[in-house]
């Protein structure tokens, strides 16, 4: 196995060569994959792994019956994002209020919503939902009005733990918490391993939710620095960790970066926070959404200490106003139930047997097959949009997965001044200051892809790389 996975490793890496190199150049087609087989000699699976990895990569783009072509997006004309120099005495300008403006659009249609980190109705099984629910309805002799457990229904526990099977076994329906949504899970996890006072370290840039709990739970946030690819900067972790007691991280295509822990880094990372008997909450909602061959593993997999508390939730794959979580809290069960219990005691009866419905018969493979499809084309596209029409200045991140798109404009532009201005337009987007305890991203913002492509979006994305050029 581990010699099957160098080799389509390797063949990638020499198609990324040429294309680097511009023997291959946008538009070239390459071979097909029987050619390719002949040519390097190996089996048919090893060269569409290969394929799949450099399609992953947005290296090439597959064309329906006519075979594999070297995207326009594997010569990207914009560069990454930079590496935040982090100013821990820059505090002002505190984005609450930012944030509920971002917010306040969240049910106007007529806003074209690049804001907010949920997939468009278009991406979701609304019909399968619907007949769930009124199966559910029908089978329960209570209607859903009965609580259910505190730990959550042994079914829908049994569920989760047979669908992670990036763990391989390692998930058992006991070691699972069901909670409401994934944000009541870090917030639990949170006040399960840390005190009122205490430091959480957290990337930076970092999703607003989570820099917003901390705060509320009277927790200080220090941002650790993350590459654009690779995430975290271990090393710096390293240097606070005596100041610490607990990490928040969102390892797999992370918010709003997009990044993807590669797999020596997340051992890494679980090495050090045991070495350190530190606590890692792991926010992996995103985890199903690669844009590769196979779903990266968690932190999680390499926990033996029961220090990582591993999330996640089908607010981003299959039906986010359920508020149907999930955390395995590892040492920390037992405390996150006593939380829940005096918290909500228990989550609706209802959605808990949809979604187990759901992933026991409503193949949720096929489902997320198509939602990944759907959301690498978008992605493709909105890369593609932004390169023509926002400032040639502009750097772009390169997510593996996920749906969220992070951009650094020229310093020169306020993307919160930008977002007054689009706003009236009817464009939502996220501005990069919400998302760090400090004054910094100002120049930056955050694009969701996760939506119906179509003229007007387009359209709308021409208007807002129009006025960050007369921001200028």
């Amino acid at each position: 196995m581990k010699n099957n996975e160098t080799l389509y490793l390797k063949i990638a890496k020499i198609i990324e060569d040429q294309i680097h190199h511009e023997t291959l150049v946008m538009g070239d087609k390459l071979p097909s994959v029987r050619s390719a087989q002949k040519l390097y000699n190996v089996s048919l699976n090893t060269i569409k792994q290969a394929y799949l990895e450099l399609e992953s990569r947005s290296l090439i783009e597959s064309r329906p019956k006519t075979g594999y072509y070297v995207s326009k997006s594997a010569l990207r004309s914009m560069a990454l994002p930079t590496i935040a120099n982090i100013n821990h005495l820059e505090s002002k300008n505190t984005p609450e209020d930012l944030i509920d403006k971002v917010f306040g659009t969240i049910n106007k249609s007529d806003v074209t919503q690049f804001a907010l980190g949920i997939p468009g109705s278009n991406f979701l099984p609304i019909a399968k939902l619907n007949k769930g629910i009124a199966n559910a309805v029908r089978i329960r002799n209570d209607a859903g009005t009965a609580y259910e457990p505190v730990q959550g229904t042994e079914e829908l526990r049994r569920a989760i733990a047979k669908w992670a099977l990036v763990m391989e076994g390692k998930i058992t329906e006991d070691d699972l918490v069901i909670t409401s949504g994934a944000m009541s899970a870090i917030y639990n996890a949170l006040m399960a391993t840390t005190s009122p006072g205490d430091s959480v370290a957290v990337e930076s840039p970092a999703y607003f939710g989570i820099l917003q709990a901390i705060k509320m739970l009277g927790l200080k946030a220090v941002e650790i620095p993350t590459h654009p690819l690779y995430g975290l900067d271990l090393d710096v972790l390293k240097k606070v960790m005596p100041e610490i007691s607990a990490c928040c991280f969102v390892s797999n295509f992370n918010n709003p970066m997009g990044f993807q822990m590669p797999d020596e880094n997340k051992r890494e990372l679980v090495r050090m926070i045991t070495a350190y008997n530190i606590p890692l909450i792991e926010d992996d909602i995103y985890g199903n959404l690669y844009f590769g061959t196979e779903r990266p593993k968690p932190c999680k997999f390499y926990d033996e200490a029961g220090l990582v508390l591993w999330i996640g939730s089908v607010s981003k794959t299959l039906a986010p106003g359920y508020r149907v979580g999930w955390i395995a809290p590892g040492k920390f069960k037992d405390k996150i139930i006593r939380q829940k219990l005096v918290q909500t005691v228990c989550n609706s009866s209802l959605y808990s047997d949809v979604i187990t419905d759901f992933l026991e018969h409503g193949r949720y493979d096929h489902h997320l097959r198509t939602f990944r499809n759907k959301l690498y084309s978008n992605y493709l596209q909105i890369n593609r949009a932004v390169e023509s029409y926002f400032p040639d200045s502009t750097k772009i991140s390169q997510p593996k997965g996920g749906f969220m798109l992070w951009l650094e404009l020229d310093e020169r532009i306020s993307t919160t001044d930008l977002h007054n201005t689009a706003l009236a337009q009817k464009i939502n987007f996220a501005p990069g200051r919400i998302f760090s305890q400090h004054n910094q991203y100002n120049n930056c913002m955050r694009l969701t892809y996760a939506l119906e492509w179509n003229e007007r979006v387009e359209n709308d994305l021409k208007k807002l790389g129009r006025l960050a050029k007369n921001s200028i």
